[in-house]
């Protein structure tokens, strides 16, 4: 059985509250031998590093940017702080999930920018790599990233233009891809998938969240009561198994380039057998 490292899961979210463990299980049994988990709040980098050490899996810590608002000035400082706490800890292997969301309305822009070239200039200070929220936001992110370069990291859930993931790609990132691939409406993601350069890409499943096709449910579906999901990480093998499909290659040549290219853009990841 191929084996997978999940670039992307959030095993602290509350849907998993129930049975962490039993998720986590079940996705070792699936074949998702590594989890990289970023936290997204203050208030979420302890549980964060706990799960990580409980599970042998790795973790990030940052300031997600729909958090900002309930986010405060001196949560820089904080991170700053634990990041020279942790510096030692093979776990720790990013700072995030940082970025910027221009899709969410009400979100103030500049007050996310603050937070992301804030947390930029930490990764720069600790000679990380981070993990990007990118959604509508790329051009912002990459001039960000053109004036204060850092050692790369992983563009999340990456749904741009060819152009902006070469300048991803330019800069050191790896391209993360995960359940919006399984879409057959989902024209331009499923073509980049299968076009851009094995070597930049990783999988990720952002467990609870962005479900694959096959865990969604319409609006009269869930009006019925039958609820989406959540997302888990054992969901990983059957959606490399979509993007593999859409690259004409075997499952196993993709497990072990997304392998390698997971581990070098994020250097504290573990070789997988």
């Amino acid at each position: 059985m191929p084996t997978w490292i999940d670039t992307h899961c959030h095993l602290d979210a509350a849907e998993f509250a129930p049975d962490r463990d039993a998720v986590r299980a079940a996705a070792s049994v699936a074949g998702v031998k590594h989890l990289m988990i970023p936290a997204v709040q203050r208030s979420h980098w302890q549980e964060v590093i706990a799960l990580a050490h409980r599970h042998g899996d790795s973790y990030a810590l940052g300031i997600h940017p729909l958090f900002t608002p309930g986010a405060d000035e001196s949560d820089i400082a904080a991170l700053r702080e634990l990041l020279m706490q942790q510096r030692d800890d093979p776990h720790l292997v990013a700072v995030g999930e940082i970025g910027l969301d221009f899709f969410v309305p009400g979100l103030d822009a500049d007050r996310q920018i603050w937070f992301y070239e804030q947390q930029i200039k930490l990764a720069r200070e600790f000679d990380l790599p981070v993990i990007l929220h990118v959604r509508k936001s790329s051009d912002r992110l990459l001039k960000t990233l053109r004036a204060n370069k850092v050692v790369g990291g992983i563009a999340h859930a990456f749904n741009g233009s060819a152009q902006q993931a070469q300048a991803f790609i330019d800069l050191g990132f790896k391209l993360g891809f995960g359940g919006a691939v399984t879409y057959d409406r989902a024209l331009k993601l499923r073509e980049m998938a299968a076009s851009l350069p094995l070597d930049a890409l990783v999988l990720e499943t952002d467990a609870p969240d962005i479900p694959p096709h096959w865990l969604y449910t319409t609006a009269e579906q869930r009006i019925a009561g039958q609820l989406q999901g959540p997302n888990s990480p054992a969901e990983l093998p059957r959606i490399a198994a979509e993007v593999a499909h859409l690259r004409g290659i075997s499952v196993a040549e993709l497990a072990q380039a997304s392998t390698a290219n997971a581990r070098s853009a994020l250097k504290g990841l573990p070789a997988l057998a």
